[in-house]
């Protein structure tokens, strides 16, 4: 538990010691990849900044820690009251060049996710932008180092409410968090709860044998056969090949790109993963891998033969506690086939993949590595983040929201999009939100990566598409099989007249039971 140290002496800053993962997270930050948390709010209504600052003042400030700015010295960590903390400085008014319309945004929200946050002061702004097509958009940047993803979109949620005059008790945890939190985590490993004591206990090891195996990658393999369960599991990450070069994995540069997609209907999705015995997760990566792949081959680059993983953070608390504050996650390494050109045998890779990690304690021991890193010394936390890094080429987030319209200050969320930072070595970021029975797409990645992530985030919905197609034109009277759905596309890219033709025949089939992909 953190320390609360007492002030020593009248009018000298309250302190208090970090979490040793909070610590990591603050030592991440290069310049290469800054270690903010971005998102965007828009809507359908203007928002004025006199009520956007009472709201921030009376809610985002009711978490103390927003008051404090984040000190690191040579001894340790640790969060200090701000003396001159100026809301002023904190909550800010700009406006968009020209037509103010989308690219607009994108473009400010790239240059504000590619500037870093003055470390004198609390690591966190809000940039409100007044006029944005028939309302307003919000960007908000919070450093990694006060909680993960899904605790601060929680608490961005937090200043929200469920009707445009909010009544009293009718505030967001009541309305969603209640029935829909314990349902994600459900979703991630509920046996690792009981673990976390040990993982912290183990973390010092497990960095210490990090880099005996970066220095003799056969100690990994006996780890992986004799180990410990989380020391074992240690053993197979680093025995992961390094990703492949691709166009994806370039060096990095000091400039980010921001953009996100049309959304899809939540319900669509959930079509899909029914059908085929899958989870939403499952359809939503499987289209994020269908989208890069199709990317790289208009790009020029052959993908097929060649496997790319992404790191995906791992909700470890209940959701309804996430408004704590502090990092409590751990990170899987998933597979993107995007070597695979059969849409449905790309979703069956990224299932079965899926289900494997769900059985693995690979989130346990990287949350335990992750608290080594915290107080291991800046060289150490290089190497460390430069071997796992390697072993990945995009961050992927996917967080459910509430499924009903929200309202800020009386005005209406209709979009909203967030992008965690990337660490080492990665330079791309994919970030799927579900808000309002609707599923955002967004992608942030640096110049040297990909320098219009637009040209991929175009690719979501007609990958998404095909997954629908060849699930909905299936004879259902059979397990649907990829290598089927496959022919099914395309006899449907060459003659479409023929399937509006017999779109009727087959809308009559009413499944009796549901279908799964083969070893579903």
């Amino acid at each position: 538990m953190p320390n609360t140290a007492a002030k020593t002496a009248r009018g000298t800053p309250k302190r208090e010691a970090m979490s040793k993962v909070d610590t990591a997270w603050l030592r991440m930050e290069r310049p290469t990849n800054l270690m903010m948390i971005t998102g965007v709010l828009m809507f359908s209504e203007r928002l004025e900044l006199a009520a956007l600052k009472k709201l921030i003042g009376e809610r985002f400030l009711a978490f103390p820690r927003f008051r404090q700015k984040a000190v690191d010295t040579a001894t340790g960590a640790h969060w200090e009251d701000d003396a001159d903390f100026d809301l002023d400085w904190h909550v800010r008014l700009t406006a968009l060049p020209g037509r103010a319309d989308k690219a607009a945004l994108e473009n400010l929200v790239s240059q504000l996710a590619s500037t870093a946050l003055d470390h004198s002061k609390p690591l966190w702004q809000f940039h409100l932008v007044e006029t944005y097509g028939s309302g307003s958009a919000l960007i908000s940047r919070i450093h990694h180092c006060y909680a993960d993803g899904i605790a601060l979109v929680q608490v961005l949620l937090s200043l929200t409410d469920v009707s445009r005059e909010p009544k009293p008790g009718a505030d967001l945890p009541r309305a969603w968090l209640k029935d829909d939190g314990h349902k994600v985590t459900k979703r991630f490993f509920d046996p690792a709860f009981q673990q976390f004591d040990r993982a912290m206990k183990m973390g010092g090891k497990v960095m210490e044998k990090s880099l005996e195996m970066y220095r003799d990658p056969g100690l990994a393999a006996v780890l992986a056969k004799e180990g410990g369960e989380i020391a074992r599991e240690l053993g197979h990450v680093l025995m992961l090949p390094d990703d492949p070069e691709t166009p994806l994995k370039a060096g990095l540069g000091v400039s980010k790109r921001c953009a996100w997609a049309e959304p899809l209907p939540l319900q669509e999705v959930k079509t899909i993963a029914r059908a085929l015995g899958c989870t939403v997760n499952d359809v939503l990566l499987a289209a994020v891998a269908g989208a890069l792949r199709a990317y790289l081959l208009e790009s020029g680059f052959d993908p097929n033969g060649c496997g790319i993983r992404a790191t995906v953070p791992v909700n470890l608390r209940p959701l309804e506690h996430a408004k704590k504050l502090g990092n409590h996650f751990g990170l899987v390494f998933l597979d993107l086939p995007i070597h695979e050109s059969n849409p449905l045998r790309r979703l069956q890779h990224v299932a079965d993949n899926m289900r494997e990690i769900k059985s693995s304690r690979q989130a346990i021991m990287t949350f335990g590595v992750l608290a080594a890193l915290g107080m291991a010394p800046p060289a150490v936390q290089k190497l460390a983040l430069e071997l796992f890094s390697k072993k990945g080429t995009a961050v992927a987030t996917n967080v459910p929201g509430p499924q009903m319209p929200l309202y800020m200050a009386g005005a209406e969320v209709c979009d909203m999009m967030f992008w965690v930072p990337q660490t080492g070595s990665i330079g791309v970021g994919i970030s799927i939100l579900s808000y309002n029975d609707r599923v955002h797409f967004g992608l942030i990645s640096d110049a040297k990566c990909i320098a219009r992530p637009q040209e991929v985030i175009d690719r979501f919905a007609p990958e998404f598409e095909k997954m629908l197609l060849a699930t909905l034109l299936e004879d259902w009277t059979a397990p649907i099989r990829p290598e089927d759905a496959e022919d099914t596309l395309r006899r449907c890219l060459q003659s479409p007249e023929s399937f509006t033709r017999a779109a009727p025949a087959k809308a009559s089939k009413t499944p009796r039971r549901r279908k799964k992909l083969p070893g579903a």
